[in-house]
């Protein structure tokens, strides 16, 4: 089965880490990235670009409107995903709790829809 693991962190502790602790932080996720992807595990995963670089897009009575920016004012900000293929909603919350941003930030776990 198939689950994103949905990645979000405070920007704002970001801002107060080391260039050496931002090293070590993206030293664990590639090594991460290598172990579920030499396991079979891995289908995608992207890093995402600053959330000021998002545009929100809103249909309301036929119009559209833009927004630059996140749909909602929020701490934590989506950084990254992986899809991942595993046998059990167990194994993808075991890979969710590997990921460096489990431990100060958070990591939504969700199947994916499977349509028929």
């Amino acid at each position: 089965m198939k689950y994103m693991l949905l990645i979000a962190a405070d920007p704002q502790v970001y801002q107060q880490y080391s260039e050496a602790e931002l090293g070590e932080q993206m030293g664990e996720y590639n090594a991460f990235t290598e172990r579920i992807a030499a396991s079979g595990e891995l289908v995608a995963g992207e890093e995402l670009k600053d959330v000021t670089s998002a545009t929100t897009v809103r249909i309301r009575d036929g119009v559209r409107t833009l927004t630059d920016g996140p749909f909602a004012e929020a701490r934590e900000q989506i950084g990254g995903f992986y899809i991942v293929d595993v046998a059990s909603l167990d194994r993808a919350l075991e890979l969710a709790a590997e990921l460096p941003e489990a431990r100060h930030g958070s990591v939504e776990v969700r199947p994916v829809m499977v349509r028929d």
